[in-house]
C-alpha cells in the first residue's frame, strides 16, 4: 500500500454494498473499480479485498505500463502534480462514501466526539494529510480551535510506557490547570500554550462526565 493510499485510508472500514453501489465489481475474492484519469490518458484501479484493505494502481494508458512517478517525494511538476491531486482525490470520495472511518477507538473519545458533535454540531476536522490521526474542534463564529483530539505516545506526555494513547486538548484557566495537572492523567497542554491548555487521557482515566465540563469551558475561552 503507497503511502498516499495508507493516509487516506488509515481507520477506514469499509462498507461492501455502498462500494457496489458506487460502481465497485467482484472480481474473484476482491472488489474493483477502475476509472479513467489525467484526461483519459491514465487509468486508476481501486481493489479492495474481503478484509477491507484497500490497493490502487495507476497504469498510461498509451503504454499499458504502472505509472508511479507521482508517488515519488520530490518529484514535481504539473503533469505529475496534476495525477497525485487527483489521484489523492478520488481515494478520498471512495473513502467517504463508501467506508466507516473510526479514527479514535476508546469508549470516552467516541463519547466524546458525541457530545461535541450534539451540543455544538462539530465534527473533527482532520487538517493535516501527514497526520491523520489528528484533528481539531473550530468555533463557527470565529474559527478557533476549541479541541484537539490526536493520538500520541504516553512517552512524549513524559510517562515511562512505549504504548500510544488518545488525548484531547482543551483551553482552561491557568489557575484550573496548575490545579488539575498530576503527570498522570491530566497534563500541560501537548503542543500547545503550556500556560493556557490543558491535556486530559482519553483512555478512561478520566470519565467522560468529568471531560465534558472541561469541553464546554474551551469553547467558552475560545471565544474571546
Amino acid at each position: 500500500m503507497d503511502k498516499i493510499t495508507k493516509r487516506v485510508f488509515v481507520g477506514a472500514e469499509a462498507d461492501f454494498c455502498r462500494l457496489l453501489n458506487y460502481g465497485f465489481v467482484v472480481e474473484g475474492d476482491n472488489y474493483v473499480y477502475v476509472k479513467d484519469m489525467a484526461d483519459g490518458q491514465m487509468r486508476l484501479t481501486v481493489s479492495v479485498d474481503g478484509s477491507g484493505r484497500v490497493s490502487a494502481d495507476v497504469v498510461d494508458n498509451s503504454t499499458g505500463e504502472p505509472f508511479t512517478l507521482f508517488l515519488v517525494d520530490g518529484i514535481e511538476g504539473a503533469f505529475v502534480g496534476g495525477v497525485r491531486a487527483e489521484y489523492e482525490s478520488a481515494l478520498e470520495d471512495i473513502r467517504d462514501k463508501c467506508f466507516y472511518v473510526q479514527t479514535y477507538k476508546q469508549r470516552v473519545s467516541l463519547k466524546v466526539i458525541d457530545y461535541i458533535r450534539a451540543k455544538y454540531g462539530d465534527e473533527p476536522e482532520f487538517l493535516w494529510g501527514d497526520y491523520p490521526d489528528t484533528a481539531v474542534w473550530r468555533r463557527k463564529d470565529g474559527k478557533k480551535w476549541y479541541g484537539a483530539i490526536m493520538i500520541v505516545s504516553k512517552r512524549k506526555l513524559g510517562l515511562d510506557v512505549d504504548e500510544s494513547v488518545e488525548i484531547i486538548d482543551l483551553h482552561a484557566d491557568p489557575d484550573f490547570i496548575d490545579a488539575v495537572v498530576d503527570g498522570k492523567a491530566y497534563f500541560r497542554g501537548y503542543h500547545m500554550n503550556k500556560k493556557r491548555w490543558l491535556t486530559v487521557l482519553l483512555d478512561g482515566s478520566v470519565s467522560e462526565h468529568d471531560v465534558f465540563p472541561l469541553i464546554d469551558a474551551s469553547y467558552k475561552l475560545a471565544e474571546k
